[in-house]
């Protein structure tokens, strides 16, 4: 016989489990001689890879006492051939039932709300509760996704409305906050860029009276020296004129004094 890739053989000699195949081409006992008694070896073949099992239409009263439809899709393999033949009739029977009975358990502790707004949570625990009790048999449960919820119709149509309204508000509520922290930029921008401003004009108005001082400063020093020395002051006079005369529009006008005697010629 053989036992083919993906399964194992529980080889069973006169009714007695006798070992596990692993994939392969096995004999089978053979009468040598007529009349000789040979065992009886029987192979059952488990399926050793991973498979899918759904759980459909369970009805469910949740802890505030609503009706809640739920579809289960569970993903297990076998992982010990021998337990899951040997210790329970049909392992995909009580797979079934472990997972229903676990669905039931955690829906019963959830209101709806919570259902609604966490299912990943109700998820989990259906996995945390069966694991455990499916590794008994052999079998490791990978996956149980709860993967539709039903509601009575008047209740959907009023969760239809809520999570309608639910969607808006949020929908409201990130446009303001968008709305806020534009402003809130614009206004930042707005302030750094007056802030600059002031800073800009506070610093050339700084500049500009610095430059007076020192423009004074400067006179002052020049008015000094010319009242200790006024012969510098007449040699920029003449400096002066000499700079104009160079300008041929420029008009010089000298005055002298009315009263002043005129020399007698011969």
């Amino acid at each position: 016989m053989i036992v083919h890739s993906g399964f194992r053989g529980l080889r069973y000699t006169d009714g007695r489990f006798d070992r596990v195949l692993e994939p392969g081409r096995y004999e089978l006992p053979k009468r040598r001689y007529p009349r000789q008694r040979i065992p009886r070896v029987t192979v059952v073949p488990v399926d050793v890879r991973e498979r899918e099992l759904n759980i459909k239409g369970q009805e469910i009263l949740t802890a505030d006492k609503v009706a809640v439809r739920v579809n289960i899709i569970t993903h297990f393999r076998v992982v010990d051939p021998t337990a899951a033949v040997e210790r329970v009739a049909d392992y995909n029977d009580r797979i079934y039932s472990d997972v229903q009975l676990a669905a039931r358990r955690s829906l019963a502790s959830m209101t709806l709300e919570a259902i609604l707004t966490n299912r990943n949570q109700l998820s989990e625990d259906i996995l945390r509760d069966v694991e455990g009790v499916s590794a008994g048999y052999g079998v490791q449960i990978i996956r149980a996704d709860v993967k539709d919820l039903a509601f009575p119709g008047n209740l959907q149509e009023i969760m239809n409305r809520v999570l309608t309204a639910q969607r808006m508000a949020e929908a409201q509520m990130v446009e303001a906050r968008t709305r806020a922290e534009r402003d809130t930029l614009e206004a930042n921008s707005k302030a750094a860029a007056q802030r600059l401003a002031a800073e800009a004009d506070a610093e050339a108005k700084r500049i500009r009276a610095d430059a007076e001082v020192d423009a004074l400063r400067r006179l002052a020093a020049a008015a000094e020296a010319y009242a200790e020395h006024p012969a510098l002051l007449r040699l920029r006079e003449l400096e002066t004129l000499g700079a104009l005369g160079a300008n041929a529009e420029a008009r010089i006008y000298i005055g002298f004094d009315k009263h002043a005697e005129r020399p007698t010629g011969d």
